[in-house]
């Protein structure tokens, strides 16, 4: 596949994802959201791929969302139905696992790419933030919606409604990253994260990523319930006997997705 606004890798069963606009802090224009989108489908798609991450061009950015100078320009992104915003933050259910390897300023619809990916770790120098009020907009990309479930909820909403920035290590304590990690360190961490989880079992670890997305809309009650539906589909894989015996056994598992 060929791309001009980002670069679609495939190491083994990682997909790596770049936005390739540096010169633009890597922000979103209606272009990138359809090539993400492609690449996305691709990464969905694909059996061999288990994990993917994503992050930007650069050592000054990772995303500052959408491309404000194309909008002035007049393009809107979200007139009709087009490619959803990053290509995935709406419309687009994925359950493998996204790892966000922020490198630098994530901000506005970046960090609403960064949301929607499950894992988030980052530089020093990251600073996130939802400044679209600023401007007379307001999140649209599942900011309003994301962040809150994300961090405590004042935090939430003292970003959403002041459109302040925070820094690493503020992102770091409320939660928001799991990991700060030098420059020279992110992608080393983000594919060593990545490794760890393509060694467990597959249909695990999707299965478990789609309790977690679908439970955050339902009653607690509710969740419990379609746990146990997961639960009781994924026990019935050949995966879920070859865990406990090679547990048994004390040796690697090998697991076939199956």
């Amino acid at each position: 596949m060929q791309f001009e606004t980002i670069i679609y890798e495939k190491k083994d069963a990682v997909a790596l994802l770049t936005l390739n606009r540096e010169k633009q802090l890597n922000s979103i224009n209606a272009q990138t959201s359809r090539e993400m989108q492609t690449a996305w489908e691709d990464f969905r798609d694909d059996p061999q791929l288990r994990v993917a991450i994503l992050t930007g061009m650069g050592e000054k950015a990772f995303s500052t969302g959408m491309d404000l100078v194309a909008t002035a320009q007049g393009e809107n992104q979200f007139e009709g139905r087009p490619a959803p915003f990053g290509g995935f933050t709406k419309r687009m259910p994925i359950y493998k696992p996204i790892i966000a390897a922020v490198n630098g300023y994530c901000l506005a619809g970046g960090l609403e790419l960064a949301l929607a990916c499950d894992i988030r770790i980052c530089v020093p120098e990251a600073r996130f933030g939802l400044p679209e009020v600023r401007w007379a907009i307001m999140p649209g990309a599942g900011g309003t919606q994301r962040l809150p479930r994300a961090i405590p909820q004042a935090w939430a909403n003292y970003m959403i409604l002041t459109g302040e920035q925070i820094d690493a290590e503020t992102a770091s304590r409320i939660g928001l990253v799991s990991h700060v990690v030098p420059r020279e360190e992110l992608l080393d961490r983000a594919f060593q994260i990545a490794n760890v989880i393509c060694e467990r079992g597959p249909l695990a670890v999707r299965t478990a990523k789609e309790a977690i997305l679908r439970g955050q809309d339902m009653p607690l009650d509710h969740g419990l319930a379609y746990e146990d539906v997961l639960l009781g589909r994924l026990m019935a894989t050949e995966d879920a006997q070859e865990g406990p015996r090679a547990f048994a056994e004390k040796r690697k598992p090998e697991y076939r997705g199956r």
